[in-house]
């Protein structure tokens, strides 16, 4: 009998070549080897869906009726002044205190603030007062200063009273010059003048103004029936200009002007003693060194041209 022998086995197949692969293996290996980015489909739908519209819109007909306006967008709101703040109001101008201490408190204060050479010529130039004069006016309130320039503006309140005379009415009474304590001779030639006080009527100061000045000449007891103010004739202004009394001290003067008839006048020249301008108190002998009037010098003047009103 003859014996079968098992059959050798078989030699291995050859791996076929790469290129070889099935398609299916190919596309997969090229896809492990160069890996690309996906993109999203989406801009191109929203491109094609873009051209649609487009297409269509272009075809449909165009409205007949008036163009619509077009709304500009602003970054602010439309009416932006309602967020604005409202400005404040200036506050009023600061003022130095109307009471200083003593004059020589006053006078450190306006030293700083005023020329050198103007303040030192203070009652030694003929005509000028000096700083006790201004300190008894801001005790007594008839002067104000405004502290928030330099130099400071001293403010105040005058009366301005026209005496008028003769036999028409024509004539206007004019101070030609006043005798000071300190033997100078201030120069004026203006109507009769008086600072206001506080509070004080325009008619009060002026019936002030005459008993002080021209009290000396006229007759006992004065009173209303010798002062006449003559009706409507009160006018008001206000000027600034260089303070004649006080060298390098800016004044503002808010002028109250009226006529007035004053009988038991003199007809001619004459001249007149000054009354006591304060009365007696702590700051009058506290300012003893104020330069005070003694003495007044009137003339007529046949018209307003030679006063300096």
């Amino acid at each position: 009998m003859f014996s079968l022998s098992p059959p050798p086995p078989l030699p291995p197949s050859p791996s076929p070549p790469k290129h070889h692969l099935p398609l299916q293996q190919t596309q997969t290996y090229n896809t492990h080897l160069h890996k690309k980015p996906i993109t999203s489909s989406i801009p191109d739908f929203i491109f094609t869906a873009f051209s649609i519209f487009f297409l269509f819109s272009s075809s449909s007909p165009k409205p007949t009726s008036a163009p619509v306006n077009v709304i500009h967008k602003f970054p602010f709101p439309l009416n932006p002044r309602k967020f604005f703040r409202i400005p404040i109001m200036s506050s009023p101008s600061s003022r130095a205190p109307n009471r200083f201490p003593n004059p020589q408190s006053l006078s450190d204060w306006l030293k700083p603030r005023l020329p050198s050479d103007s303040f030192a010529s203070w009652g030694v130039k003929p005509g000028t007062k000096n700083v006790h004069n201004l300190w008894l006016e801001l005790s007594e309130g008839e002067t104000t200063l405004l502290a928030d320039s330099t130099p400071p503006i001293r403010t105040v309140d005058v009366v301005i009273v026209r005496v008028i005379g003769g036999e028409q009415n024509n004539k206007l009474l004019l101070e030609s010059h006043q005798e000071l304590s300190n033997g100078h001779v201030r120069n004026r030639c203006r109507p009769l003048s008086e600072k206001m006080k506080p509070g004080e009527s325009v008619e009060a100061a002026a019936f002030r103004a005459v008993k002080e000045e021209l009290g000396s000449v006229l007759p006992e007891g004065l009173d209303g029936d010798i002062v006449k103010i003559v009706p409507n004739s009160y006018s008001k202004k206000v000027e600034e200009r260089a303070s004649a009394s006080y060298p390098g001290l800016p004044a503002r003067y808010v002028l109250h002007t009226v006529d007035a008839v004053v009988e038991g006048l003199p007809h001619g020249e004459f001249c007149t003693e000054e009354l006591e301008e304060y009365d007696d108190s702590d700051e009058k002998r506290a300012a003893h060194g104020a330069v005070s009037c003694k003495k007044h010098y009137w003339k007529w003047v046949d018209s307003y041209s030679d006063a300096k009103i």
